[in-house]
């Protein structure tokens, strides 16, 4: 078995025993774990009902036009069946079974029915289908484990070092009201729905892969998934819980006062730990939304031969980008630095894994170690200089933009600066 081989192997093996471990822990601590909420996705009411036709819609990219007809008219027919079950049972006619059961369906026959290229693709396609649906159940899993881990949060702390950005929170909250209804409306529908988009660009990456046998070396769906697994270690390590929470009205009686988003708290300088509740993830430091979303701009930008992306798709990157970051400071689920945070999380993990091709030189290796050392760089500088950064905030500022800007520099000429030459393919082969 070829190096490859072996590391696929492993971690095919990895997830099950994974998913049955932080079963163990969910169910040792009381709340819903990722193996029943996977059992409810099949026979009870599902957890989410865009995830799993995100998940099925990505796993269509391996089957040819017939294939993909029939599978697509099955989960639509078992989600017609099982919401007239509900409503005739009186509950609420929820989707999403279908293409839960669809997509295992597709994966059990390509397994014992075809064979080569065919077989390769399509179990290629559904791993990264049911990849995605499981990781939001991991995600959910792990928000509990934050919770568990971290009973005090730092948020005085990070009120601090925002002053450094102007309360950027407190200045969106302000706006995002005075915006009305619609403008909520969009900004919650955008939040909330980013794996639909993410699911797009991912389609449009992988689009060719029938037609020519092929796999591109890089795409969207590694880099969201390897993010969902180190962005989640941070939150324990500076477990934070956002301003709407720490500084507003949604505190559970344990914030600091319900200052947000009107009132700019008074300035503290004896910032400690606070004890809060055992709800609240927390799950602010670094913004994970803000690197998805970032990872969805980067995607949207070029094809893999390194020609433009279509304008549209460029756009609704753009778009989506743009919303998310409106929606975490301006929802009061986010501070400003949380966002530069993800940000640099964001760019240091796609210079890890773009173009594999180009191995570990000396470029990648410069800056994958400078994004995660800058990254250190402020989560250490929100914890231990935080007071400083509230006392000097136009200084501090100068020196977080200027840094983040010296490092989105170097990822753009890195990447995009020049157009890069064909990115090799994975061939399909005839097993």
């Amino acid at each position: 078995m070829t190096a490859r081989g072996v590391r696929v192997g492993a971690a095919v093996a990895a997830v099950p025993v994974l998913l049955l471990g932080l079963q163990i822990f969910a169910s040792r601590n009381g709340f819903e774990g990722p193996l029943v909420s996977t059992w409810h996705d099949f026979t009870g009411t599902p957890k989410s009902v865009t995830v799993p036709w995100a998940g099925l819609a990505l796993a269509l990219v391996g089957l040819t036009w017939r294939w993909r007809f029939i599978t697509l008219g099955l989960a639509l027919g078992v989600d017609a069946v099982f919401a007239g079950v509900r409503l005739l049972d009186g509950a609420t006619p929820t989707l999403g079974s279908g293409p839960t059961i669809a997509l295992t369906a597709l994966a059990m026959w390509a397994v014992f029915r075809w064979d080569g290229v065919q077989r390769r693709n399509a179990l290629h396609a559904a791993a990264l289908g049911a990849l995605l649906i499981l990781a939001t159940k991991v995600g959910d899993v792990w928000l509990h484990i934050t919770v568990i881990a971290r009973p005090t949060v730092l948020d005085q702390y990070v009120l601090l070092a925002d002053h450094a950005l102007g309360e950027p929170s407190w200045v969106m909250g302000r706006l995002v009201d005075a915006a009305g209804p619609v403008v909520y409306g969009v900004l919650h529908w955008v939040y909330i729905e980013l794996p639909v988009m993410a699911m797009v660009v991912a389609v449009w990456q992988l689009r060719h892969v029938v037609t020519r046998g092929q796999w591109p070396s890089h795409y969207l769906v590694r880099t969201f998934l390897v993010l969902g697994l180190l962005g989640p270690v941070v939150y324990v390590i500076f477990p934070v819980v956002g301003p709407m929470f720490a500084f507003g009205a949604d505190g559970h009686g344990l914030q600091v006062g319900n200052y947000w988003p009107q009132i700019i708290p008074p300035l503290d300088t004896h910032p400690a730990a606070m004890a809060f509740d055992n709800v609240t993830p927390r799950n602010c430091m670094p913004s994970m939304h803000t690197a998805w979303a970032l990872t969805v701009f980067i995607h949207s930008r070029r094809d893999n031969d390194g020609s433009p992306a279509p304008r549209l798709l460029r756009w609704a990157g753009a778009f989506w980008l743009a919303a998310t970051l409106t929606a975490t400071l301006g929802f009061g689920y986010h501070y400003g630095v949380d966002l530069v945070a993800g940000a640099v999380l964001c760019m240091a993990v796609e210079s890890a894994l773009r173009a594999p091709e180009r191995g570990w030189d000396r470029t990648r290796i410069q800056l994958v170690g400078a994004g995660f050392a800058l990254l250190a760089v402020l989560l250490l500088s929100y914890r231990y200089l935080a007071v400083e950064m509230a006392e000097f905030p136009v200084p501090a500022g100068i020196v977080i933009v200027g840094l983040f800007a010296a490092y989105v520099t170097a990822f753009y000429r890195t990447w995009f600066a020049r157009r890069p030459a064909p990115a090799p393919v994975e061939e399909s082969v005839p097993a």
